[in-house]
């Protein structure tokens, strides 16, 4: 099989033949059709997560069919349509886990840095890491559903918000297009917030109520205007814009960072206290989780905005994303 790898921390991409892997127990086969490129797959270019091993196949974001099965693996059929997203697997026994907290297992696996990932013909996959693909949704749009999807949507249904209230997005890109949408899907008053007017007609496209332009007007102001935000989702991953959005939020809203920004943030304790409000961050979330991104988005009609790429040209299609020139997804597909 063809692979894209990486052999050395800051190295170039490899295009490289390998050996079809077989599945062990527990484990399935997975033919890809699509793989999305994100931007957490730095931390395998840049070799900068700790105890990553080289050589490594990145990937995280994998929608293909299951081509072989393992021992004891009963609850998927060969040929079955599946995603493998970030969490690739939980240990079952960490006390996180008899809590049923999969996703917060002190021994999770992540797919693309623990073992290897998409950017292949083939990988192998905890069973425990599948999600099933509706049929309604095509595998280059299901791909990016299963890390940037399932870490909006997931953040934004367990973010408190009910339907009716004020929920805005800052930052417009690969995260926020998608978390824009599922905003307006849920019943949220949907705010939009980016740098310039060059996304408002898009964001209002996608289901935005409301868009703010945040270098000619006071953000924290409009959203006050609409009685303050219940959520803000940051996903634009800058420390200062973050830090100041705390103000825009209502009584006891909160402030969910799914994107993480290089610098610590600078919050006013005083403006948490006197509103009663809360800054937290959110992890994508398991892959049934995952499923349950596929399956709403195959209801409501939300739909990832996508550039593709074959895998022979990954560096083009991994430069694209990590300039910020990608709107807003890129994604490798591999043929059905």
């Amino acid at each position: 099989m063809k692979a894209a790898q990486i052999s050395r921390a800051g190295g170039d991409w490899e295009l490289v033949e390998r050996d079809i892997p077989e599945p062990g127990v527990g484990q399935v086969r997975v033919k890809i059709e699509a793989c999305g490129i994100c931007h957490s797959d730095a931390l395998v270019k840049d070799g900068v997560w700790p105890g990553l091993q080289f050589p490594r196949v990145p990937g995280h974001e994998i929608a293909g069919r299951i081509d072989a099965l393992g021992d004891n693996v009963t609850a998927w059929q060969k040929g079955q349509r599946v995603g493998v997203g970030w969490h690739g697997g939980h240990c079952f026994v960490c006390e996180q886990c008899r809590r049923g907290d999969f996703a917060m297992c002190l021994n999770r696996k992540v797919t693309g840095i623990d073992f290897d990932g998409g950017y292949a013909e083939y990988m192998i996959a905890p069973a425990s890491a599948l999600a099933a693909i509706p049929d309604e949704l095509p595998a280059e749009e299901a791909g990016p559903f299963m890390c940037a999807g399932v870490t909006v949507f997931n953040a934004l249904r367990n973010s408190g918000a009910r339907a009716g209230d004020v929920v805005a997005v800052h930052g417009i890109g690969g995260l926020g297009h998608l978390g824009v949408q599922y905003a307006r899907q849920m019943g949220f008053q949907t705010v939009a917030i980016n740098r310039g007017n060059d996304k408002e007609s898009l964001s209002r496209k996608l289901g935005a109520h409301h868009y703010i332009d945040a270098t000619a007007t006071d953000v924290v102001v409009e959203l006050q205007k609409l009685g303050g935000a219940r959520v803000i989702l940051a996903t634009a991953p800058n420390a200062q814009a973050i830090s100041a959005l705390v103000d825009g939020l209502a009584p006891s809203g909160k402030l969910l960072v799914p994107a993480a920004p290089a610098e610590p943030l600078t919050i006013s304790m005083f403006s948490l206290i006197s509103r009663r409000s809360s800054v937290a961050g959110w992890y994508s979330g398991t892959a049934r989780d995952s499923q349950d991104t596929l399956e709403f988005s195959a209801l409501s009609g939300v739909h990832p905005l996508i550039e593709k790429y074959p895998l022979d040209r990954v560096a083009e299609g991994y430069e694209q994303m990590h300039s910020g020139k990608v709107r807003f997804r890129v994604v490798l597909t591999f043929g059905a």
